[in-house]
């Protein structure tokens, strides 16, 4: 898939412990421009439902995600580009941020085997999200289709592999 060069607005997504975080942070590093972790903006609402085991609705994340969009856009226009970490698993939650970002927006999909993930998320303490609702987040998570700018990368690659896929992609 061929993605738009210098796209402004990147969004590292996945299911809860592929990664999001770390590899947004270290990609917007890699690229020297802001990240934008979309967890924080998560109203308390929605942490609580989350934290107790509860997986969110679609009514709780279209106010979210606009948050989302509109905290990409406004740190894209003082910075030129944002990486920004965001599950983003279904289709409609990705026309949401275009949509409500009014540009195109280029997905870098963190995709691996639900037991390396699980792992993962099992050595993560503190994190808000359980590891009980992984199977959910792999049954909500919908592939990319034809009209959206995104890329697939294995996370059972190292760290700096998986950025540097990223940097080469969006080169």
């Amino acid at each position: 898939m061929t993605l738009p060069a210098q796209s402004r607005l990147i969004v590292v997504m996945g299911v809860s412990g592929s990664g999001k975080s770390t590899i947004g942070e270290q990609l917007a590093d890699r690229l020297e421009i802001p990240f934008i972790d979309a967890d924080n903006l998560h109203p308390r609402t929605n942490v609580e439902k989350m934290r107790g085991g509860t997986p969110l609705q679609d009514s709780d994340r279209w106010p979210w995600l606009e948050i989302v969009a509109d905290a990409m856009r406004n740190t894209a226009d003082t910075n030129g580009r944002v990486v920004c970490a965001c599950s983003a698993l279904r289709k409609s939650y990705r026309d949401c941020l275009r949509d409500r970002a009014q540009e195109p927006i280029v997905f870098v999909l963190l995709h691996g085997e639900k037991a390396i993930i699980a792992e993962r998320q099992a050595n993560r303490p503190g994190h808000f999200m359980p590891a009980a609702l992984l199977d959910s987040q792999f049954a909500t998570l919908e592939p990319f289709e034809d009209d959206e700018n995104g890329i697939t990368i294995d996370v059972a690659l190292s760290i700096e592999d998986i950025v540097e896929k990223a940097v080469l992609a969006l080169s």
